[in-house]
């Protein structure tokens, strides 16, 4: 019964099934072995495409360079160019600003001058004005990038250039003005000046940077000199001070005096007018008077007296006696004040008697 299991080739049934399951195996081998290299393969070349994508943010541009050369400039999101080394990409943010230092450096310490900026570089700090005086001077240059291509590829190192031309266009402005007026006056147009000529260098430079503000930090003279000139610093704000505080008292005195003037000047027009109207009517009130004297001349004569003595002695009684009266005197008894209480003899009386 052995015998029966044994094939044609003298293998028993158990051999073939172990060579047929090798076969299989080496079968399975081979063609695993060439789907995994071309699985790795593909793969890899996935990977190689992905790393072309790249994103841009809001404020930056990104620039594709093909084998060095630009070709492109993208905006914000989510963007694609041939992998390395056949593109690669520089992403430049635009939007952020940017400070560069001239005559100190920034530090937790004071420097030289001992006002808090940083140290003191005074190589840089130290220049000659107009009216040739040294003048230490500390300048502060905020930019941005304006065009990422030519800040790039236009110049070399762009930030040493925009460094060096704010040394350069600082000692211009400080060198075209005294000292005094760089100190006091003349600070905002010395800064107006430093910026102008900063950014005419920076364009023709080619550096793509734009200057978006230049402020003097310090204008001082020496520390050997610095005493004296603050004195005289001092002085003039003083001057100012007066001459603000004369034209304040010329702006409230003037005014004033002006509107006294008027007043008076309206008071004698008034005054003016009153006299006038008075005259007038004086003049008006004597021609009727004389009118009426001419119709009846003694009448008016008396009237006239009468009114005079009136006006005259206005308290006091008056009697009225005939001329023709032989005494010219008449007795008199003041009844009416013996009346009342004994006051006669404080009492006066006046007689009026015609004097032809």
């Amino acid at each position: 019964m052995a015998d029966g299991w044994q094939t044609q080739g003298g293998n028993s049934p158990g051999d073939e099934l172990m060579q047929g399951l090798e076969d299989l195996k080496r079968t399975l081998q081979r063609f695993t072995k060439g789907v995994g290299a071309w699985l790795i393969g593909a793969a890899i070349l996935v990977l190689w495409l992905a790393s072309g994508f790249y994103v841009v943010g809001p404020s930056e541009r990104g620039i594709v360079l093909r084998f060095g050369e630009v070709v492109n400039e993208t905006g914000p999101g989510l963007r694609f160019h041939l992998p390395w080394p056949v593109e690669r990409h520089i992403v430049v943010d635009i939007a952020r600003v940017r400070s560069a230092e001239v005559g100190y450096r920034p530090s937790g310490t004071p420097g030289r001058s001992g006002r808090g900026a940083g140290r003191t570089i005074p190589k840089e700090a130290l220049m000659l004005t107009g009216d040739e005086n040294i003048v230490e001077v500390n300048l502060v240059v905020q930019y941005r990038i304006q065009d990422p291509v030519k800040y790039l590829f236009g110049a070399f190192e762009p930030e040493r250039i925009l460094h060096s031309s704010a040394e350069v266009a600082l000692r211009s402005a400080v060198g075209g003005n005294t000292i005094d007026y760089t100190m006091t006056d003349g600070r905002l147009e010395v800064q107006e000046q430093a910026k102008s000529s900063l950014q005419g260098l920076l364009d023709v430079y080619q550096t793509g940077i734009v200057v978006t503000e230049a402020r003097l930090l310090a204008v001082d003279p020496p520390n050997e000199v610095r005493d004296a000139f603050n004195d005289v610093v001092r002085a003039l704000e003083d001057r100012d001070r007066l001459r603000q505080e004369a034209e304040g008292y010329q702006e409230d005195v003037v005014p004033k005096a002006r509107g006294e003037a008027a007043q008076m000047v309206q008071q004698a027009e008034a005054y003016k007018s009153q006299r006038v109207i008075r005259s007038q009517g004086d003049a008006d009130r004597f021609l009727r008077v004389l009118a009426e004297y001419e119709k009846a001349k003694s009448v008016t004569r008396d009237r006239l007296y009468l009114e005079s003595v009136e006006r005259i002695m206005p308290n006091m009684e008056k009697f009225i006696l005939d001329p023709q009266n032989s005494g010219g005197v008449v007795p008199l008894l003041p009844l009416k004040d013996l009346s009342g209480g004994g006051a006669a003899a404080g009492a006066a009386a006046s007689v009026i008697g015609e004097a032809r």
